[in-house]
């Protein structure tokens, strides 16, 4: 997937100063190279460290005491990741490459820094992990209320949706890259029920597929199918003031 810098993805929601801009890129210049698969960080491994993604694709998930996994978010070029280290000494949740990916460490004290120096931007990236609270919650919400059909459906969109805002080519037609025990581990299906609401999707003429690509043939029929709200894309820093004041 193309590369989208940490700098780019505050800038979406947030028109950014040169100084605030340069401030980002400073915090986010080593880079660490994963493969598809490599794990990054381990539930409950202790690290001191954030990673902001810029190329590739990721998921975050954690292990249920009956042994099973349950997906908490897929994540993109320029989101951040593993921001538990705020508050917790020890990581919440493993971090996985879904695709080859390139991260950029943060050390948790420079971001500490760098927020100190632009509380603009801290208040910004608090809004952009509120709206990711919000997501899970309705994913959550999903998974307890909804139908397995909308649940498949809502994902579905969420990462097309998500691949949309990095690689401005893709339209109504994408490759996902996970299977299909990946997609059930983010919506609390098995593999097999996966297959069967995919079926039941192209059967209602809302989805097709072919060698590992979707493409949406009906949206507005695909949203009314999941219920689904995308909630990033309603993000509201407005009342966030154009320029820092010094």
């Amino acid at each position: 997937m193309p590369a989208l810098s940490f700098a780019d993805r505050i800038g979406d929601v947030l028109p950014l100063t040169v100084i605030e801009r340069s401030a980002l890129g400073d915090l986010t210049e080593r880079e660490r190279v994963l493969r598809r698969g490599a794990t990054l960080v381990r539930q409950n491994e202790r690290s001191v460290e954030l990673f902001a993604l810029k190329s590739g694709m990721m998921m975050g998930y954690v292990l249920l005491d009956d042994g099973s996994r349950q997906i908490l978010r897929f994540i993109f070029p320029g989101d951040l990741l593993g921001s538990d280290v705020l508050a917790y000494s020890k990581a919440q949740q493993t971090l996985v490459a879904t695709a080859d990916s390139v991260v950029a460490p943060i050390d948790r004290q420079a971001r500490v820094d760098v927020m100190l120096r632009h509380p603009r931007l801290a208040l910004a990236l608090a809004a952009l992990e509120q709206a990711e609270c919000v997501a899970m919650a309705d994913r959550l919400a999903a998974i307890a209320k909804t139908s397995a059909r909308a649940r498949v459906a809502a994902v579905l969109l969420e990462i097309r949706e998500r691949m949309g805002r990095v690689d401005a080519v893709i339209g109504n037609s994408f490759i996902p890259g996970l299977t299909q025990e990946e997609l059930g581990d983010a919506v609390g299906l098995t593999s097999v029920h996966v297959n069967r609401m995919l079926r039941q999707l192209e059967d209602m003429r809302l989805i097709a597929r072919s060698a590992g690509r979707f493409t949406i043939l009906d949206e507005a029929g695909l949203r009314r199918a999941a219920g689904h709200v995308d909630r990033r894309a309603r993000v509201d820093l407005s009342w966030l003031p154009e320029q820092q004041r010094g």
